[in-house]
């Protein structure tokens, strides 16, 4: 049998987990809600984040706007993601909710614009 400890980070509390992997079978200890144990088997089994960064903007007052992966990708993913990332070049406007790279990293999820930028001026 395998144990892990984790901090849960899916609320405030930052509850500390033990898991315990024994082939199939998973348990988890020291949640205090539902949401602990979810996120302890998803970050034993297929971990996964969602990734946040910039981009370089073309004709505006600013140089980058922040884009974010439209839900979470594979962890092992990551970088391949932000590869992409940094080659990319945007023109202004640049809209909340743009789409920036549509299939990110071959994991079909998108990278959007998190920010407003107008043109120049």
């Amino acid at each position: 049998m395998e144990t892990k400890n984790l901090t849960c980070i899916g609320c405030p509390m930052g509850c500390s987990l033990t898991v315990s992997i024994d082939g199939e079978n998973i348990t988890v200890a020291g949640n205090t809600c539902p949401v602990g144990a979810n996120y302890a088997k998803k970050e034993v089994t297929n971990p996964t984040r969602v990734v946040t960064s910039s981009v370089r903007v073309n004709g505006a007052d600013i140089a980058r706007v922040s884009v974010k992966t439209a839900c979470d990708i594979p962890k092992n993913k990551i970088f391949d993601c932000m590869k992409e990332i940094s080659a990319v070049e945007m023109t202004a406007p640049v809209c909340i909710g743009d789409v920036v790279i549509e299939n990110c990293a071959g994991t079909g999820v998108a990278v959007i614009a998190t920010k407003n930028v107008p043109c120049a001026g």
